[in-house]
């Protein structure tokens, strides 16, 4: 009978309630199954014994077979050091121990045959080794053989309450014993045979005690293959069954104001790009299924009016449409665009934020519940209870990252069938991670500039550059350009970053002087009305340069302003500096984003300042930035648990999990319901996934 994995850890021989205890706070160590799952960061390869001549200066860790041949007690400054003279046939080492002596003298034979393992060290003219793992050649080879000695992740307190690397291995051979080394096969035999992977019980009997190098290579293939497997099998049935069961409103006709605005009232011609998401939602929304679909695009590539289009289809069938954005200045940009981009068809648009009179928010209410509203666009206000719609038909989210997934859920509810959703983000999302996090969703890419747009010219200067930079705001300003400069932000330290702000600010207000130069500042100190005030004074060109923290990161407008400068640019990530430099380059002429930094960078400062200067391709940005930061910090809070991945990761494992992914879908359109015989042992994986895990529940 095999042992039950879910038996709690206080149960398998060795552990008892104090130690199960540590192992639950310091590692997570509920089961025999989270243990089994508590995978070594490294090895020390155990294959090879080294005769003592052959040992160099540099070797680290070695393993040697000999015998003690004599022990003597020498006198330090403190106390005094037992030292044993241990041979093998080729010559002598010194073994050394500080320490435990008298365990030692009474517990070692003379002229037995030991097995020695640890670091060498060179002294005096002769190699030694401090303190060595020891033990009989007989009990060496009766043992589980370990060629290649684990290294567990581990915490300074298990280290000091004796719970050492040595222990866990030997709790974890107890797992073994108590299991005999079998383990339920997890993935079907046509996967087995197919990618040629280990079984089960060979894949962890290999990642713990592997017997060499290349059975460890498979072992760890097998564990992420099917750790990214069942990953995407459960995103991918998680989007079938959203097809099958959650019917959405089908928009069957593309009516008048659809195509009234695509005849008459185009600003400008469709990209190729835009023209195929837009097929892509239509086919969507006109389908039985509701659509849930995120759609990427660079910063100025033309979502919105992706947006404005699906929406139209929405109206023309009847329905509702809204557009929630995590900023109010946002709100008021979307709102602003789409009102004027609407303002020959018969559309009624509101907006709705935090800083609504209450006044206007009766009436939007009303216009709103009895359907006189059609597209309502705001901010998280929108989720407010009192905010009813006749029949809402498709909610578009903007930069949804910034929410969420409770929030998002609350749009859902507000209609007796859940609206169609489309989700909208200038943070392109690399593939690797797109795949794992949004797996349950369908992804559409506008991979194009509109036409007539020119790159933008990005230089990194040092401050003590900024003289020249200087003179070339004055050059930009005469030909009437407009001027951003922006500061960071870094939460912890909010007065540091205002009096960085402010500086900043005077000296700035020194070297352009009213009443030539007019100058606008913009913080996250400033009451709302103020800030529009202020931002709508740039706007407007009453003002050539704006002072600001981030607060503009996302969505301010001005096709007039040709030049970014970013101050202590190295304090950004590179997603913020992306976002900003694409506030600029929104009009016809050419536009520059200038990085300005301080002489003293980190190799990631370096990496994230050169990959901007090179590239403005948002994607390849991403990807660098998913390498320098990893997965949990991009994803933000709420979603960084989905990637709390026990063997795989997803940056270094990109191959596996495309195999991954192309393997899951492949077994659900041969068997969507997991039903056939062959896949009995997929669907009982699945089953108790689900059941003992907490991972699965994390898409939007």
């Amino acid at each position: 009978m095999s042992v039950n994995l879910q038996t709690p850890i206080d149960y398998l021989k060795g552990v008892g309630p104090n130690r199960a205890d540590l192992l639950r706070k310091e590692l997570g160590i509920h089961t025999y199954q989270d243990l089994i799952n508590l995978f070594p960061n490294r090895y020390i390869d155990k294959t090879r014994y080294y005769k003592i001549k052959e040992l160099q200066r540099n070797t680290s860790e070695v393993q040697i077979v000999g015998k003690i041949v004599g022990f003597k007690e020498v006198a330090q400054k403190r106390g005094k050091r037992l030292v044993a003279t241990f041979q093998d046939e080729t010559g002598t080492i010194e073994l050394v121990w500080f320490r435990g002596q008298k365990w030692i003298k009474e517990n070692l034979k003379q002229n037995l045959p030991y097995v020695i393992f640890g670091k060498i060290n060179w002294f005096a003219g002769k190699f030694n080794m401090a303190h060595p793992d020891i033990e009989t050649v007989t009990a060496h080879k009766s043992g589980i053989s370990i060629g290649m000695q684990p290294i567990y992740p581990s915490t300074e307190k298990l280290a000091t309450r004796g719970i050492t690397n040595r222990m866990i291995m030997k709790i974890m051979q107890q797992v073994f014993v108590e299991s005999k080394g079998r383990f339920v096969e997890t993935l079907n035999d046509s996967l087995l045979a197919e990618l040629k992977l280990i079984n089960k019980s060979s894949a962890l009997l290999n990642i713990h005690f592997p017997k060499n190098q290349e059975l460890l290579a498979r072992a760890q293939f097998r564990l992420k293959f099917e750790e990214l497997f069942y990953i995407q099998l459960q995103l991918i049935l998680k989007n079938l069954i959203h097809k099958s069961k959650i019917k959405g409103f089908p928009f069957d006709k593309v009516g008048d104001n659809f195509n009234t605005f695509f005849k008459e009232h185009l600003p400008f011609e469709l990209t190729n790009a835009q023209k195929r998401v837009l097929k892509e939602i239509r086919a969507d929304m006109g389908s039985n299924a509701q659509m849930n679909r995120l759609l990427q695009g660079d910063v100025g590539s033309g979502k919105t009016i992706v947006g404005l289009m699906s929406m139209l289809i929405a109206i023309d069938n009847g329905f509702q449409a809204c557009l929630m954005a995590p900023t109010e200045i946002l709100s008021v940009q979307h709102y602003n665009g789409l009102h004027n981009l609407c303002k020959n068809l018969n559309i009624n648009i509101s907006i709705l934020t935090g800083s609504t009179k209450t006044s206007n928010r009766k009436v939007i209410h009303e216009a709103l519940e009895n359907g006189e509203l059609d597209i309502l666009i705001g901010t998280h206000a929108l989720l407010e209870d009192k905010v009813k719609f006749k029949n809402l038909g498709l909610a578009i989210i903007d930069e949804q990252h910034r929410f969420g997934v409770a929030q998002r859920s609350k749009l859902w509810k507000k209609n007796t069938s859940p609206p169609h959703v489309l989700v909208m983000t200038a943070t392109p999302i690399p593939r690797t991670l797109a795949m794992s996090v949004y797996g349950d969703l369908d992804i559409s890419i506008i991979d194009e500039l509109p036409p007539g747009r020119k790159a933008i010219k990005t230089v990194h200067r040092y401050d003590n550059n900024r003289l020249k930079v200087f003179k070339f705001i004055r050059d930009e300003i005469k030909l009437g350009r407009q001027i951003y400069i922006v500061y960071p932000l870094i939460k912890e330290n909010a007065t540091m970053d205002y009096k960085d702000l402010m500086d900043g600010y005077e000296s700035i207000s020194r070297d352009f002087p009213m009443p030539e130069y007019q100058i606008s500042i913009v913080h996250g100190k400033m009451k709302p009305n103020d800030k529009e005030y202020e931002m709508q004074r740039f706007i407007k060109g009453e003002t050539q340069i704006m002072v600001a923290t981030t607060v503009i990161e996302v969505g301010v407008n001005v096709p007039n302003a040709s030049v970014m400068i970013i101050e202590s640019a190295e304090r950004f990530g590179l997603s913020q500096l992306h976002q900003l430099r694409g506030r600029v380059g929104r009009g016809a002429e050419q536009s520059y984003c200038i990085l300005m930094t301080g002489h003293k960078l980190s190799s990631d400062g370096k990496t994230r300042l050169e990959t901007m200067v090179r590239t403005s391709d948002g994607f390849e940005i991403a990807e660098v930035d998913l390498r320098l930061r990893g997965p949990g910090d991009i994803m933000g809070t709420q979603q960084s648990g989905i990637l709390n991945l026990k063997i795989a990761d997803i940056i270094k494992d990109n191959d596996i999990l495309q195999h991954a992914r192309y393997h899951a879908k492949k077994v659900l359109n041969e068997d969507p319901s997991l039903s056939k015989t062959e896949n009995q042992v997929i669907l009982n994986t699945y089953r108790s996934l689900s059941k003992y895990k907490n991972i699965w529940n994390y898409i939007s």
